[in-house]
């Protein structure tokens, strides 16, 4: 098998989105959160907050209605969707403090562009692009000072350990290609493609040193993400000889879904060697929740197994998904109500410690701060800063025309208005 992976979803306003499969933690501009969140965060019931101090920087952004906002650093990045005036993807700089324009450059290809991320000196267009072979994705460099193109490669992108991108095009029904390529000129380090179709492959963890690639139909392999060498290569699939069923990593395992029926079997990622076999109804989802993984069934149920043993420690039906921050998880439970209602959730034993509350959060910084936006009640959004220290929540701010759809960056929420526009908001210390 010769043959990453890669989500590159770091924008999500405006039409025809991509779907996401599965609920997420809160985003940090548009990632996961990844936090020191301690084991118990007590949230005092928020009273009305006081309006907004005078003379704070207020900048309203020239973005259309549906496009895609992100601020990095003193730029503000603006993805304009094809209209009947501009037939062409566009990506707008502004300047932060005032929204004057920096450069405007439009984005070669037919395809969608859909997120960006910068990169040393770069932005990282990606987009979805239609050719004869169906769909796929497209990333795009572009100079961050300038607008101007750099170079532009099949597929969406993760970064490496050693600085490097890693991208992924075809897959499904299509051969899955990788590359590795150097950020700075486009350079392909290394490349593979696979001869057939069904083929997946996943980093193992950010800035990855290792990716899985998964055959239904043959054997797993664990590759150097550096250098595209194979580490160690094993027939996992059932002895009967059926198919290998879903692939999935969290941790330092490798998790095989639905080979055996009902059952998740662990390997360990280092030789492939069998750890144990857990009986499991109808698996959709795994993921490294700590001392546990997370498993999620496909009738909404959460279980938690521990990693050494395979030993089922707890399971739910009340709980839609989790993640782990600061040796415990934090919870989402099964809701139809538009935020998220958190709570803090014991990994070992699966009780919860604290209601959060209902909030949209945010990291904004390297130092771990969290915010939390929700509805105000007489209009506007509500800001709450999470001191994880304290064991409290500070009211920082209402913003009294935003409606939502934020992103938390740099001391700056930027929201959507009214009438789809977006405004910067500076937040006080």
């Amino acid at each position: 098998m010769t043959g990453s992976v890669i989500d590159l979803g770091e924008l999500r306003h405006g039409p025809e989105r991509e779907p996401e499969p599965s609920p997420r933690p809160p985003r940090a501009n548009g990632r996961p959160l990844r936090g020191a969140l301690v084991l118990l965060l007590v949230l005092a019931t928020l009273a009305a907050a006081a309006p907004p101090p005078a003379g704070r920087d207020v900048v309203t952004l020239p973005a259309q209605a549906g496009a895609d906002v992100l601020v990095d650093g003193d730029l503000v990045l603006v993805i304009n969707p094809v209209t009947v005036q501009t037939p062409q993807w566009r990506l707008a700089a502004f300047r932060l403090a005032d929204s004057e324009p920096v450069w405007d450059t439009p984005l070669p290809g037919e395809a969608r562009f859909w997120g960006i991320r910068p990169r040393d000196g770069l932005l990282l267009a990606t987009g979805y692009e239609i050719g004869a072979d169906g769909r796929d994705t497209l990333t795009v460099a572009l100079d961050r000072a300038t607008g101007a193109y750099r170079w532009q490669q099949p597929g969406s992108s993760v970064e490496l350990a050693d600085g490097n991108l890693l991208l992924q095009s075809g897959g499904g029904e299509q051969p899955l290609s990788l590359r590795a390529v150097d950020p700075c000129c486009g350079t392909v380090r290394w490349q593979l493609t696979t001869p057939t179709a069904g083929v997946t492959a996943q980093p193992v963890a950010e800035k990855a040193h290792r990716m899985v690639l998964s055959d239904v139909n043959g054997p797993v392999e664990v590759r150097d993400a550096l250098t595209g060498a194979v580490l160690v290569r094993a027939d996992l699939r059932p002895p009967d000889g059926g198919p290998l069923g879903s692939v999935q990593v969290a941790g330092d395992l490798l998790l095989t879904i639905g080979g055996q029926p009902n059952a998740v079997t662990a390997y360990g990622l280092d030789r492939l060697d069998r750890r144990w076999s857990t009986p499991v109804d109808e698996i959709e989802l795994a993921q490294d929740c700590g001392p546990v993984v997370c498993m999620r069934t496909r009738s909404a149920g959460l279980w938690a197994v521990d990693t050494a043993t395979g030993e089922v420690r707890w399971r739910s039906d009340r709980w839609a998904w989790a993640w782990p921050v600061g040796g415990q998880l934090i919870a989402m439970p099964i809701t139809s109500e538009p935020l998220g209602r958190y709570f803090v959730v014991d990994a070992r034993t699966g009780r919860d410690l604290v209601d959060l509350g209902r909030w949209e959060l945010f990291q904004i910084d390297t130092h771990h701060r969290l915010l939390g936006v929700r509805p105000h009640p007489d209009g506007g959004m509500l800001v709450g800063e999470l001191d994880v220290r304290a064991g409290k929540t500070r009211i920082v701010d209402v913003l009294p025309e935003a409606t939502g759809h934020c992103q938390a960056i740099s001391g700056h929420l930027v929201c959507a208005e009214p009438d789809g526009s977006y405004r910067s908001w500076q937040l006080r210390d």
